[in-house]
């Protein structure tokens, strides 16, 4: 098999860093590599160092799971958001697509992650006991009834998730949502578009357990 040449091994070895990025291929890579010799060495120092910063500074708030530079990310930290209301999602960019509706006002709780038995992932794999932990904290703390929004993807593994969090928290007492159905079968929270996803949380409905 034809293996390209490089002039350069430093070169080669930029373009074996580029190209393990996902959806990456080798020709992208190399195409970013020279795009990157060509530019003021300001410039790819400074992109280094916001990637060396993202990796080595980043951190994950310690009530939600969301990324954040601080203990607490922004919106854990914010007073005015409402705190009887969390939305439980399966990653960073879904907390980002549903706060860019506008319409949802409570906090978050990111899993990480969905139950995949065929990928090896597991609840244990996932945040799913500190959310018990922290629906359990929360309840006993105020008055008006906890609600616990599952917005999970619509598919099988999401599903499994969502039954899976609902049993061990129905018990509580707390409400049980689930965004109303806008979205197709199998579709991620990021694809959606904010007027849809919006609707969706805004007339959220009560979780049905299928049996």
């Amino acid at each position: 098999m034809y293996k390209e040449q490089y002039p350069s091994k430093l070169l080669e070895e930029a373009v074996d860093a580029i190209g393990s990025l996902p959806g990456v291929g080798r020709k992208s890579a190399l195409r970013l590599a020279l795009y990157l010799l060509r530019q003021p060495s300001e410039n790819v120092h400074h992109f280094t160092g916001a990637i060396n910063a993202l990796r080595d500074g980043v951190q994950y708030c310690s009530r939600c799971r969301m990324l954040c530079d601080d203990v607490l990310c922004p919106i854990c930290s914010d007073s005015r958001r409402d705190s009887r209301t969390i939305c439980v999602v399966e990653n960073v960019r879904d907390v980002m697509s549903i706060e860019a509706t506008g319409q949802y006002h409570g906090l978050y709780h990111v899993l990480g992650g969905i139950i995949s038995p065929i990928n090896g992932v597991g609840p244990s794999d996932l945040s799913i006991s500190a959310l018990v932990d922290r629906v359990k904290g929360t309840e006993l703390a105020a008055e008006s009834p906890l609600e616990v929004i599952l917005a999970l993807s619509g598919d099988v593994e999401g599903e499994t998730t969502s039954f899976y969090i609902y049993r061990q928290i129905a018990p509580l007492g707390v409400k049980v949502t689930a965004p109303a159905r806008g979205l197709g079968f199998g579709d991620n929270l990021e694809y959606a578009d904010s007027l849809t996803l919006g609707r969706s949380i805004a007339n959220r409905q009560p979780f049905k357990l299928i049996q």
